[in-house]
């Protein structure tokens, strides 16, 4: 490294700028994790309530808890110990193990009783009904139950209160011993906690997360209860902390593993940290200019962004390969640049396409990338030579290179061999029996599959909402929706009786429609006449009419009550289900109905069909491939014009066709033997198997221009071997250690463009170089 006067001063101003844009990129950057940004724009309805019920939805939120290794009577008690504890936690929305608890409902909704309880809809509120009740009420007092009706009766007699609550619970009711939740086999109590925050939100599924572990560490020290819980929300927060985990140990391993080689190859210190500078500019520019242009960035694109940056640490190499004691670092950038220039320029193009992609996760990785690598070519080109010392090592005298490069000019090149792999490529690609595409978003996640099962078995006890199909009715206003839900209400009853279904969920299960409250406000009766009835009904029982004073006052109220709304349920802790299962969207309102025990998909199929052209059976699963699939399409088209570009660009600076082809073909081919290699292995691709081979051709690229540029000029055949030499190296062994990983996704990554290092090398030098013996001929 130079010592002179200016030469520290743009090291200076180097290290200056470096921590400026590191400030500034602390204060702006905010890492979000929400997967729904790498799906492309939502066009249809459809898709819009996709993408919410993915990451929003009332499934998603929920977590399943079990409650273990206890008698059944001691697991209630945790259990109920455990409900009261989880309400006072500011992360939890609801929690419930199906106790009936009528202390839960609040004051303000206590005389909405008589609207919200179907009651009124068959019997009119007079004396024959309420001394029958009152007769049940007698011999209830004298049951266990009577403990828990006392302090009610004389304000509700009749239980309208206590019908609502049952009308809340579940359709489908798991096990039930000492009045709360159990699996089948009463060995394990169970539980649901509707967390506040989305599932794809792990920062504040955290901090729920956390709250649970604690739980589960109290109920063992002190009850000796095993509590478990599982949900999207905590798979979320797996995910997370796996992914970062690996990533820190990939890249610390990767870390050490490149200074090694780096000290290897160039035996300087600084030249190791001279290459560092052009990689940091890169990845701090690339974190700079997202943080501009998008504030929030998901932190799959970071860590894809540094990986894919990874690719800028071949510019300085390339520089301290060639740099030869008759030509200064300065001179040496400018010969190498038009080489190079070309290459950066080449990798541009194709990640810019992902710009117009219509995916924000891909736009922002393609900002990160092309700000990056422009940043590392720039910085190598104009600023790392002047840090340089004017001698070093010069490779173009080694020994070995020159035998090396010897050894492979007399490789064999015959023709068929390309064409024997072409063909072996497009056979693997056709007969290949497992799809060439995989559109199942759920095989790309890292939890593991035991997890899931439980997961699934335990949803299954508790008949909680099937994630995989839903009825969407699309409404003006939420009274419309309302209005539709009571309609569909009698044919989905029948769905339950036809065994189609186990159970269902909607909003109209919880409020029902204005017009209909109206009608049972109506059925009230007249402050005398009710008083008169009480009177008329305690006769042969064991109570006073005195004692129901409550009960007149409670109805009073109820016959001048405003209607109840969506609203006021909302600000309930009642409310909560109705809030997920009726949203507002600008000025539409979608309602949902959630189903548990689908068991006969033609028949809900039929009735979606039948209930008009507002309502929409949405097959989750399916919508969830659909939209991929469309991603994908877009993706393909984005990367068949960066194709095209990107000949554009190498046409331009090599001028021959000649020149051209040599250059393009090696990444053409590698690009096909990848696809190939990966069918025969059993492998369908993804969106991330894409990513990758545009990594890989862009490596293919840089080492078909350089194994080119080297012409017949011996010391610049072992000065461009060295480099290459060192490039691949460097990439195999980061993303070679990409492919070790259990994360579905960088393993994707890391072996892919490890088959394309290997690929593109060897068929870079093959297909650019003509043989030994076409030199002497």
């Amino acid at each position: 490294m130079k010592l002179t006067r200016f030469a520290l001063l743009l090291l200076f101003l180097w290290i200056a700028l470096l921590a400026g844009l590191t400030w500034f990129v602390q204060q702006q950057l905010q890492i979000g994790t929400d997967l729904r940004l790498f799906l492309p724009s939502p066009t249809t309805p459809e898709q819009q309530l996709l993408l919410e019920e993915i990451g929003e939805g009332p499934a998603s939120r929920v977590m399943v808890i079990a409650l273990e290794g206890a008698t059944p009577e001691q697991l209630a008690d945790s259990s109920r110990s455990l409900v009261e504890r989880l309400q006072e936690s500011p992360y939890f929305r609801l929690v419930t193990n199906g106790e009936v608890s009528l202390d839960s409902v609040p004051d303000d909704l206590l005389s909405y009783r008589y609207l919200l309880s179907p009651t009124l809809d068959e019997r009119a509120l007079d004396a024959k009904y309420l001394h029958a009740e009152l007769q049940a009420r007698a011999q209830d007092l004298a049951s266990p139950a009577g403990a828990f009706l006392e302090p009610w009766l004389s304000r509700d007699p009749t239980l309208e209160l206590l019908k609502v609550m049952q009308r809340w619970q579940p359709m489908q009711e798991p096990n039930r011993l000492f009045d709360v939740w159990f699996d089948a086999k009463g060995e394990q109590a169970l539980l649901l906690a509707q967390t506040r925050a989305a599932a794809f939100d792990p920062d504040q599924q955290r901090v729920a997360v956390d709250a649970l572990n604690a739980e589960a560490e109290r109920l063992a020290r002190e009850d000796g209860v095993k509590m478990t819980f599982s949900g999207a929300g905590k798979f979320s927060v797996m995910m997370e902390e796996r992914t970062r985990g690996e990533a820190q140990q990939l890249g610390t391993a990767a870390t050490i593993g490149m200074i090694v080689l780096l000290l290897i190859a160039y035996r300087r210190i600084g030249s190791v940290v001279l290459s560092a500078l052009p990689l940091a500019s890169a990845g701090l520019a690339g974190l700079a200019a997202v943080s501009a242009l998008f504030g929030t960035v998901h932190g799959i694109t970071l860590a894809f962004g540094f990986t894919l940056i990874g690719v800028a640490q071949d510019y300085p190499i390339h520089l301290l390969s060639h740099r030869h004691a008759t030509r200064t670092p300065v001179e040496v950038a400018r010969d190498i640049w038009p080489t190079l220039a070309t290459g950066v320029a080449s990798t541009c193009i194709a990640y810019l396409t992902f710009l117009f992609s219509g995916v924000v996760g891909l736009a922002q990785l393609a900002c990160f990338t092309v700000a990056g690598l422009a940043v590392a070519g720039l910085t190598t080109r104009y600023a790392l030579p002047v840090l340089m010392a004017p001698t070093g090592r010069d490779f173009g005298d080694s020994v070995w290179l020159d035998r090396l490069w010897r050894r492979m000019e007399r490789l064999p090149r015959p023709v068929w061999a390309g064409a024997v792999a072409i063909v072996a490529a497009l056979a693997a690609i056709v007969l290949a029996p497992q799809p060439m595409w995989e559109s199942d978003l759920s095989k790309l996640t890292p939890v593991p599959k035991e997890l899931l099962i439980q997961d699934q078995a335990l949803r299954s006890e508790l008949g909680t909402p099937d994630v995989r199909y839903l009825l969407v009715i699309d409404a003006a206003d939420a009274e419309y929706a309302l209005q539709r839900l009571e309609q569909l209400d009698e044919s989905l009853q029948a769905l339950v009786a036809e065994d189609a279904i186990a159970g269902y969920d909607h909003a109209g299960r919880y409020l029902p429609t204005a017009e209909k409250q109206r009608q049972r406000q109506a059925r009230l009766p007249e402050p005398a006449t009710l008083r008169a009835d009480v009177a008329a009904a305690v006769r042969d029982t064991p109570f006073r009419p005195d004692v129901f004073e409550p009960l007149l006052e409670d109805v009073e109220r109820a016959r001048h009550l405003r209607i109840l709304t969506i609203e006021q349920l909302r600000d309930s802790p009642l409310g909560v289900s109705v809030d997920m299962l009726l949203t507002q969207h600008g000025d539409r309102t979608t309602a949902l109905v959630t189903f548990s025990g689908v068991r006969n998909v033609a028949a809900l199929q039929r009735f979606a069909a039948a209930a008009g052209a507002d309502v929409t059976l949405l097959d989750t699963k399916n919508a969830s491939e659909t939209l991929v699939t469309h991603q994908r399409v877009k993706i393909l088209w984005s990367l068949a014009v960066a194709a095209v570009l990107l000949a554009a660009v190498v046409t331009f600076s090599l001028r021959r066709a000649s020149r051209v082809y040599r250059v393009l073909a090696p990444m053409a081919l590698t690009t096909l033997l990848i696809i190939g290699i990966l069918q025969a292995a059993g492998v369908s691709m993804t969106l991330f198997h894409l990513i990758a081979l545009i990594l890989a051709a862009g490596l293919g690229l840089d080492y078909a221009l350089f194994f080119e540029h080297a012409a017949d000029d011996p010391m610049e055949q072992r000065r461009t071997l060295h480099a290459l030499l060192v490039c691949s190296a460097s990439t195999l062994m980061v993303f070679a250690l990409l492919a070790t990983s259990t994360l579905p996704v960088l393993r994707a990554i890391g072996l892919t463009v490890s088959l394309g290092v290997v690929s593109n090398f060897v068929l870079a030098l093959l297909l650019t170089r003509p043989s030994a013996a076409t030199h002497v001929t």
